[in-house]
């Protein structure tokens, strides 16, 4: 009888294993204990309604109780998230997130009231307020919001938009809960033969493997489950884009696009220009393609044959322990300090939950709070060295919320997206520049260069597609076109071979690839990994060839949280993402490694 690998339950994995979230409540029922003290102070906003033209120490004890319960509520919902993405399918967690949820939305409305409040005071009694010296730790604060001011609605109309936060969740609760637990994909025969679970994690894992068969067989069978519920991912898409317009439109915003780049001060200039200058470098993309190809002795090359090492000969093999250890070694550029906190982080604090379990979420994220150590949710596999990687990636996420958490005030003690990718993919550069420089034999080499080449493919290229994705179709939904599973599927269909060239077989089954990337349900979220990654190119090179000064720029950047701009910050690194250079300077990287492959071959 043959022995299945079956994904393991919650239960079943090692303590050790998982990530230390008792650090934050030890017990649900502490956290139930806070929780209910949180929520008996919700109705104390309404003591603050109507008095913030009474002076600045008014505006000051409104905003100081503000932020204090922004604070708790911050930690009582990182408690709750994280427990539900250990396993999405646990009950009691869905039912402590559903009741944060719940009471964060109530909260939401009665703090409502603050923003248009503020902003219906007369100009000279805002620019009095900016001034004040009771209100120095708010004055970036302010002017942010005064900012807001054409997008900030009466006090009636913005509880109305608070109260529908919970409702607002809905397409991308459904698009959790179908694709992470409800979904499956059967059983697979792997690489050395064995019969085991396909899951989200196992699909990109057994994607590497050699056998070509099995890399097709799973690339059908994953897609399979995804055609079952091709209606009903479509629609519940279709409901996220659509909820998007009407905030936008609430909100006074021309464009969905330029709602969401508003909140970070990104032009939809920057956004173009992503788009219009990877179209520049797509040709030699194609080159790389057909490289490929032939280095891998096929005839025709799909989609699963993209993603495999072409130039491994042995299996990898790189359990948890050697994989922090090779990411400590390779992050050594960022100093003792960085490297220290790190280790201590990934290793005593448990920071990192680090194998699949049954109803635990796909893929990886970083995540916390003020309060919390910066967790990191991982689906490690030893057979992937895009593991190893994905951990320096979050790993640099992770350090760069200690560093800001450690340097600014809670009210400055976030960073925003845009800024957010580039700590991360500069960690990946370094790891990738590690391997490389310690790594000297030849196959062993080409393999990282083969790896270098994907990444930028696969950050640059593959994500400023879903960038042009997300852009025709909110163009397309905001201009009425109707958004069918057919309209959603053909408009992909035509990415797909504008990115991927002539000589590119695409099977039609990719095409529903366009319904199972999560970050599409956060709306203009993915060109920021572009963005990113071109950043984090020009900081590495910029940090590796350097010397002080430029490390020291660049912690600078790590520790600066939103106590600036996100360009500014990047400019104040070294690199400046108002021009296209970088972008482009990045891909022209991409074109020497593709030349060096051809060479090499």
């Amino acid at each position: 009888m043959t022995n299945i690998q079956t994904v393991p339950t919650r239960e079943q994995v090692p303590a050790g294993d998982r990530w230390n979230v008792e650090s934050i409540y030890a017990t649900n029922a502490d956290w139930e204990k806070d929780f209910a003290e949180w929520t008996a102070r919700i109705p104390q906003y309404a003591s603050f309604r109507g008095t913030l033209g009474q002076g600045a120490d008014a505006v000051k004890n409104c905003l100081d109780f503000s932020f204090e319960m922004d604070r708790i509520s911050d930690k009582l919902g990182t408690y709750a998230s994280l427990r539900t993405a250990e396993d999405a399918g646990n009950s009691e967690f869905q039912a402590l997130l559903g009741k944060y949820v719940n009471a964060a939305s109530r909260a939401a409305q009665e703090e409502s009231f603050l923003s248009p409040e503020l902003l219906a005071l007369p100009e000279a009694q805002l620019a009095e307020y900016l001034d004040a010296p009771q209100l120095a730790e708010y004055r970036l604060w302010l002017k942010r919001l005064f900012e807001e001011k054409a997008h900030t609605l009466s006090a009636a109309e913005e509880r109305l938009l608070a109260m529908q936060a919970e409702m607002a969740q809905t397409p991308s609760k459904a698009f959790d809960q179908l694709t992470d637990v409800d979904m499956k994909f059967g059983t697979v025969t792997d690489h050395q033969g064995q019969t085991i679970e396909l899951s989200h994690a196992s699909y990109s894992a057994l994607l590497y493997g050699q056998n070509r068969d099995v890399r097709r067989q799973v690339f059908t069978q994953f897609y399979d489950a995804f055609e079952a519920h091709k209606n009903t991912l479509a629609a519940v898409y279709a409901g996220s884009v659509h909820q998007d317009i009407y905030y936008a439109t609430a909100r006074n915003f021309p464009t969905a696009r330029e709602a969401a780049l508003f909140d970070e001060r990104i032009s939809v200039g920057v956004y173009d220009q992503l788009v219009e200058t990877v179209h520049r470098f797509l040709p030699k993309l194609y080159e790389y393609f057909e490289i490929r190809r032939k280095i891998m002795g096929i005839d025709e090359i799909h989609m699963y044959d993209t993603y495999v090492p072409m130039f491994q000969d042995a299996e990898v093999n790189i359990p948890w322990d050697e994989g922090v250890a090779l990411v400590l070694e390779a992050v050594k550029p960022l100093g003792k300090n960085y490297v220290e906190s790190m280790r201590r982080g990934l290793t005593e604090d448990r920071w990192c939950d680090r194998y699949e379990n049954r109803g635990k979420y796909s893929g990886a994220f970083s995540g916390g709070c003020y309060d919390t150590f910066p967790f990191i949710l991982m689906n490690y596999r030893k057979d992937a060295l895009d593991s190893v990687f994905t951990l320096a990636h979050e790993g640099g996420h992770s350090m760069h919320s200690y560093l800001t958490r450690k340097t600014q005030p809670y009210i400055y003690g976030d960073y925003k997206i845009f800024v957010a990718e580039v700590a991360s993919t500069f960690n990946e550069q370094l790891l990738l520049h590690h391997l490389l420089k310690t790594q000297p034999e030849k196959r062993q080499r080409l393999n990282l260069i083969n790896k270098a080449i994907d990444e930028i493919r696969g950050t640059i290229f593959r994500q400023t597609m879903f960038a042009e994705f997300e852009r025709d179709v909110h163009a397309a939904a905001e201009a009425g076109e109707p958004l069918t599973l057919d309209f959603l599927l053909g408009t992909y269909r035509k990415l797909l071979e504008l990115y991927f060239g002539p000589n590119f077989t695409i099977d039609d089954c990719l095409s529903l690839e366009c319904l199972r990337i999560p970050h599409f349900y956060n709306a203009f979220y993915v060109y920021k990994y572009a963005i990113g990654l071109s950043a984090a190119i020009a900081l590495s090179r910029r940090v590796l060839n350097g010397g002080e000064a430029e490390l020291a720029d660049y912690l600078g950047f790590l520790s600066g949280g939103c106590s600036k701009e996100p360009l500014e910050l990047l400019l104040g690194a070294g690199v400046d993402m108002r021009t296209p250079e970088p972008v482009a300077a990045a891909l022209e990287e991409f074109s020497q490694l593709v030349d060096e492959l051809k060479n090499a071959e």
